[in-house]
């Protein structure tokens, strides 16, 4: 997309979107190639196929930190790709262990029913690199070249922010186009789960104290460096005050295309990719390109 240049009075989110391009380009060796499926053609199976994709990446972070290994091959598809990263954490407090457990378990469950539901449809599991995917995000939120979170606890509950929210925003946004009404039911259910997720993630950093805001704000300003245009992410704490529940001011939560989503992922604010940053090889499905 490319964006008409506003007047020189910037907010500090404005001025920061412009460039940030060409720094997760340079990271992550991404080429723009052309949009591969137009979104007024896409179906409900393509919407799942995409959901799957992204429950693929998330249950195997939570499995990885929890268990110290991920995805079973029974779940991962017939030729699934490569996952890079991600260790055993090491965590001090026993319920936050629990919490992340807990939320391995559900993402595990979403991936399994993705699977049952598509069938012969599912995609594989895709290429997966958190290494890679991290250490943009650390660049570009200002975390340091050091950045790992599979190092502490506080480390892991960060990236897992980092999902959690898109995949609220992503199935809101599913919810406008899907037209079957059982997968629809499926979705809002879903959506809710993600959402309890995204509250005791945001929630046990706030609780963290500073240092754990700022990081958290980094990271929803990165986001939203590249997912579009519109200055929608918050953080976790907005006017010194907590911030759990980013949403409208009609406390609805906001919603996201799955080009600005794949644009997160993928870790670029260019049109026409389909590969890059989380994902090195691109998604599975017709639903792969920003």
């Amino acid at each position: 997309m490319i964006r008409a240049i506003p007047s020189l009075h910037l907010s500090r989110r404005q001025a920061l979107q412009f460039g940030l391009g060409a720094s997760l380009a340079a990271t992550t060796g991404v080429a723009p190639v052309s949009r591969a499926y137009a979104q007024e053609k896409m179906q409900d199976e393509d919407i799942f196929r995409f959901a799957l994709n992204l429950e693929y990446m998330e249950a195997e972070y939570y499995l990885r930190g929890t268990t110290g290994k991920g995805i079973d091959a029974a779940d991962a598809g017939s030729k699934p790709g490569e996952v890079v990263g991600g260790k055993k954490v090491s965590f001090d407090t026993p319920a936050i262990g629990e919490f992340m457990q807990e939320v391995a378990e559900n993402e595990l469950a979403h991936v399994r029913f993705y699977r049952k539901t598509l069938g012969k449809n599912a995609v594989d599991r895709p290429a997966i690199d958190f290494d890679a995917g991290f250490k943009a995000v650390a660049e570009a939120a200002g975390l340091g070249p050091d950045f790992d979170p599979f190092g502490n606890e506080t480390n892991f509950v960060l990236g897992g922010m980092l999902f959690e929210d898109v995949g609220v925003t992503a199935y809101a946004g599913a919810a406008t186009v899907l037209k079957n009404k059982e997968f629809l039911a499926a979705a809002a259910g879903i959506l809710a789960v993600e959402a309890y997720h995204m509250g005791m993630a945001r929630s046990t950093l706030y609780r963290k104290g500073e240092k754990a805001w700022k990081a958290a704000n980094a990271v929803s300003d990165a986001r939203d460096k590249i997912d579009g245009p519109e200055d929608k992410d918050q953080g976790i704490q907005v006017n010194g005050r907590a911030n759990i529940v980013p949403s409208t001011p009609d406390a609805i939560a906001f919603t996201r295309t799955p080009q600005e989503v794949l644009r997160i992922v993928y870790l670029t604010d260019k049109d026409g990719v389909s590969k890059g940053g989380f994902y090195p090889e691109g998604m599975n499905g017709t639903l792969k390109s920003t």
